[in-house]
């Protein structure tokens, strides 16, 4: 019989599952970096239901939720806010930016230049805001879910790794199967099913599930096995950058997440194996290769390196 918190996971899932047919694996990502206190990423081809997916999961939560349209011509300023001087008091008043929310759903993350990217990092990283030299914290849960363009379609800027390392997940969504893509044109033609979806989950329920995946247990043998495959990226010829040590952080978290998700309070080696292209394949940068045919070469060596390494048992 499920618990109270692994039935709130669930009515999470069926809630998204609504308004996104036919992608349970896709929902159940996203699920995974939300309750491991990560971020995801999502790069897909245009119209394949990023933003929907994005829509679906802030909906489904009682949280503050924020969509923000990524453009070229955006500044920093944009995201985090500034001061503006109020002349009848005759000092600055801090105005906050869309950025102050629990939610932040930012659509086409890389149609903006770098600058402007990398005024995320800080937010992601540590939760909080720094501007004027005042530091703002902000309200937990907190979660970025990002979106963007496959780098060959024109007018995309590549973000850096130091901000791709801040994405828990880098995952896309595909096309859906021919009986789904039926199902929902079926199920468009009253409308757009994602706003009819209600919050099933509160800010508060969210942090206590967020507690309970840090209780998740992880056997030594599964812990070595994780790290076995995270040094074994930095010892292969292919790959010019292994995963780093807080790549190998985020992994047993996204790891302990993911048998969360599944029911259970402990870890199973196929969890890792699971978890291994999601979290690790933008980490990597293979070598003599162009950004654009990076991350399926990477995805391809990282399943090389699963498959040579012995299963606990």
């Amino acid at each position: 019989m499920p618990s109270p918190l692994n039935a709130l996971v669930q009515s999470l899932e069926d809630n998204i599952a609504k308004a996104i047919l036919g992608k349970k694996s896709a929902i159940r990502l996203a699920l995974v970096a939300l309750l491991a206190e990560g971020h995801l990423l999502i790069e897909d081809a245009p119209g394949v239901g990023k933003t929907s997916l994005s829509k679906a999961l802030a909906l489904s939560l009682g949280c503050k939720f924020t969509r923000l349209q990524f453009t070229p011509d955006m500044l920093p300023s944009d995201i985090l806010g500034g001061s503006v001087f109020l002349p009848n008091k005759g000092e600055f008043d801090f105005r906050p930016g869309p950025i102050f929310t629990q939610v932040l759903l930012a659509d086409e993350i890389n149609r903006t230049a770098p600058r402007t990217q990398s005024a995320l990092l800080e937010a992601m990283m540590e939760r909080q805001i720094s501007i004027e030299g005042k530091t703002y914290p902000l309200e937990r849960p907190f979660f970025v879910l990002a979106t963007q363009n496959p780098y060959e379609f024109e007018g995309t800027y590549p973000l850096p790794e130091n901000q791709l390392d801040r994405f828990m997940i880098c995952m896309d969504i595909g096309y859906p199967d021919r009986l789904a893509e039926k199902a929902v044109l079926i199920s468009h033609r009253l409308g757009e099913p994602v706003e009819g979806l209600k919050p099933v989950v509160s800010p508060e329920q969210m942090l206590t599930l967020q507690a309970a995946v840090r209780e998740v247990r992880m056997e030594e043998s599964i812990s070595d096995y994780l790290l076995e495959i995270v040094h074994k990226t930095r010892e292969n010829n292919e790959l010019t950058v292994g995963v780093s040590t807080r790549g190998a952080i985020t992994f047993s978290r996204a790891v302990q997440s993911h048998a969360f998700v599944e029911g259970r309070d402990y870890v199973v080696p196929d969890d890792v194996k699971t978890m291994v292209i999601p979290v690790l394949a933008h980490r990597v940068v293979c070598s003599g290769m162009l950004r654009e045919g990076q991350r399926k070469r990477a995805q391809a060596i990282l399943q090389q390196i699963v498959d040579r390494i012995p299963v606990p048992r």
